[in-house]
């Protein structure tokens, strides 16, 4: 067999092999990368192996003067390389591609040579045979090379994770010379028979054509491989600068479909202290932190299972025991059949936000148990600047006796008793007004009429200028507190004066026996009506200052007090009775109010009538131009309250709080010790009085008792 001295097709035939195995190379190498065109990328790869091989078959018959005219069987042998090259393309493009895929695709590519050869030279000659030794050579030959070739780029992990530039001009390089080397040793096996021949002209033309249309399909695919590539590489560069942005930002990790770790960035190795090799085939189960129940990872891999994105916090615990939080986005990938394949796991460290919110939680958690123990125990306001009440808690309701709604949008005016002056709430004004704290005691009356005195501590609130954009008062109840002291006060005066009157009385009285004794002694003998008259004005005075001493004593020695129990109805009408005739003169109206008609009290029944008949007198004295003297009498928290209110002139502040002091009174003609004496004898009886009075309003003065049961 005689070869053509024909360098320049066998030069082509070359070249072209050479493109269509590196263009068909660069098309897998894309199916292997990308997910979107996979079939026109099979497709493309399985032409271009296909038109390299039948090319370089007919051309080497071409070199070797084996045209013949059987134009169909030619082209049966172009399918057949096409087909066997597109089982072999097929068998390495898995997503995992093992040894045993490699082995496949080798065969099939040889197959491909093979069948392309024997067609392609039965279609120009007849009765061929092969040297069986040289074909097993051949055959064994092309099986490594192809081999090789593939095991290149997809057998070598190492290789194909560096993207070496080499490997596809090498791959193309020795898959090419495997197909130039089978063609050219399969026609040196073979033996033939002649058969009829076409004329110089037809096999030109034919060779022409035969050119063209290889030349012409191989550039469509190496034109498409080409724009394809750019394209992709331009996307590639896309997506590698957002892989970039996301490493450098994000914690990012891929997993397979079971949940098995693939790929890991620097940051996720950073954050849980692993290394990638001890990370790598790993599920998320490493990180567990135990913080998270199985309910909540059963429904995160339901909703990643169906293609859904799950978007959650979690916390992870790192190698080292130590716990991080992460904000994390979990992105399943779909196949074609709309099943995840892997998963990408986005993740932002939230692990100081953690910390913030945590420490805000507990922060809240303190200010609302201090709120509540506040609540609890004291009387909370808040005002804005201008002093409007913009919300008050309950006990504050509670002691004003007003509504919150009636509270809010008001200012602490509602609440003025009318007992401190104007220069007290000024001082006050100036000192909040400052931004300085202000601390004090404040009577205020509640809705009912009735007063009560506050522990206040009034807080301003400052803006970023130091000017105060609220305040809030604190107070507390002591009413109780000012009783008890206003009566230790009266106690300290009376016993003061108990010890004045033991030496006053006992000086004076012998004295005013003797005065007495002898005026009585001298009106006897005057017979002057005129000189008579004086003696009656010296007697009344001699009584009225015994009538003083008489007093004294009582506060000096008060007499022992004999309890007993008694209704105090009765007693009360009785004394009622006998201011009755008085009240009548002054146009005073007389009433009792008891829902009860038996209110049992122990007590010594005439001093109890001594106090009654003391502040009744005082309360028809205080109203000259007539009124109501009205008498309360009930049961209420165990004690028994007997209230006398008039609605006199009333008293004045400075006025009321120096009542029961010794030798002062409001009255032209008192003495200042009825009142001593009455508070002297409710002592006694285990009692407490209590005086309210507004100006023009009237004046009340209340008793205590203790309530005696059974």
């Amino acid at each position: 067999m005689t070869f053509s001295s024909n360098p320049i097709l066998i030069v082509i035939a070359v070249i072209l092999t050479y493109i269509a195995a590196y263009t068909a190379l660069d098309l897998i190498t894309l199916i292997h990368t990308k997910e979107k065109n996979r079939r026109f990328l099979f497709l493309g790869s399985s032409f271009s192996l296909g038109i390299g091989i039948w090319a370089m078959n007919f051309f080497g018959a071409v070199v070797q003067d084996l045209i013949s005219v059987n134009v169909a069987l030619m082209f049966l042998s172009m399918i057949l390389g096409i087909s066997f090259s597109g089982m072999a393309v097929y068998s390495i493009t898995n997503r995992r591609v093992k040894s045993f895929h490699l082995v496949e695709g080798s065969i099939l590519l040889t197959l491909a040579v093979l069948a392309n050869h024997i067609v392609g030279i039965t279609a120009l000659k007849t009765g061929i045979q092969y040297d069986m030794p040289v074909l097993t050579v051949t055959v064994l030959m092309m099986l490594g090379m192809f081999y090789f070739s593939f095991w290149l780029f997809f057998g070598s992990s190492r290789l194909v994770k560096g993207h070496q530039l080499w490997l596809k001009p090498v791959g193309a390089l020795i898959i090419s010379g495997a197909i130039v080397e089978g063609n050219f040793l399969l026609s040196r096996a073979m033996t033939y028979q002649e058969s009829a021949e076409i004329t110089g002209g037809q096999s030109s033309l034919l060779i022409y054509i035969a050119v063209f249309v290889s030349i012409l399909i191989l550039a469509g695919l190496v034109s498409s491989s080409t724009l394809m590539s750019r394209r992709l590489a331009a996307s590639d560069t896309y997506v590698k600068d957002l892989l970039f942005a996301l490493d450098e930002s994000s914690i990012v990790a891929i997993t397979d479909p079971k949940g098995k770790i693939t790929y890991v960035n620097d940051k996720f190795l950073e954050i849980s202290k692993y290394t990638e090799d001890e990370l790598i085939g790993q599920d998320h189960a490493i990180l567990n932190s135990g913080y998270h129940s199985k309910e909540f990872f059963k429904e995160l891999w339901r909703t990643i299972g169906q293609g859904k994105t799950w978007n959650g916090e979690i916390r992870n615990r790192s190698k080292d025991g130590s716990f991080y939080w992460v904000n994390t986005t979990i992105v399943p990938f779909l196949n074609r059949k709309g099943k995840p394949f892997q998963y990408v796991s986005i993740r932002t460290d939230i692990t100081n936000r953690k910390k913030a919110e945590i420490e805000l939680k507990n922060s809240l958690k303190d200010i609302k148990d201090i709120h509540f123990a506040l609540d609890q125990s004291s009387i909370v306001a808040f005002t804005d600047h201008r002093g409007v009440i913009t919300n008050v808690n309950d006990k504050f309701c509670e002691i004003s006796k007003y509504s919150r709604d009636e509270l809010i949008g008001s200012t602490h005016r509602i609440l003025n008793s009318g007992y401190h002056s104007k220069e007290f709430f000024k001082n006050l004004w100036n000192t909040i007004s400052s931004g300085r704290v202000w601390k004090g005691e404040i009577r205020n009356r509640a809705k009912d009429g009735t007063f009560y005195w506050v522990a206040t501590t009034i807080v301003p609130f400052l803006d970023e200028s130091n000017k105060p954009y609220q305040y809030l008062a604190i107070r507390n109840d002591i009413t109780e507190r000012k009783k008890t002291e206003e009566m230790v006060h009266r106690q300290d005066k009376l016993a003061a004066v108990g010890q004045l009157a033991a030496g006053v009385a006992h000086e004076i009285r012998n004295p005013l026996t003797s005065m007495k004794g002898y005026a009585e002694f001298l009106q006897l003998d005057e017979s002057s009506p005129e000189r008579r008259e004086y003696f009656d004005i010296i007697l009344d005075e001699i009584e009225r200052v015994n009538s003083i001493v008489e007093e004294f004593l009582v506060l000096a020695k008060p007499q022992t007090v004999d309890l007993e129990e008694r209704n105090i109805i009765p007693i009360i009408q009785n004394v009622l009775s006998l201011v009755e005739f008085e009240a009548k003169k002054k146009k005073v109206k007389l009433e009792l109010e008891s829902k009860e008609s038996f209110i049992k009290v122990s007590c010594d029944e005439n001093r109890l009538k001594q106090v009654f008949l003391n502040f009744l007198k005082n309360g028809i004295e205080a109203m000259p131009d007539g009124g109501t003297m009205t008498v309360t009498v009930e049961i209420k928290d165990r004690a028994v309250h007997v209230a006398f209110k008039d609605t006199g002139v009333g008293i004045p502040v400075e006025k009321l709080k120096k009542l029961g002091e010794p030798f002062f009174t409001t009255k032209k003609n008192g003495n200042g010790l009825g009142l001593m004496v009455s508070f002297r004898i409710i002592e006694s009886h285990r009692g407490k009085v209590f005086i309210e009075s507004r100006l023009n309003e009237g004046t009340t003065f209340s008793i205590l008792l203790p309530a005696e049961t059974g």
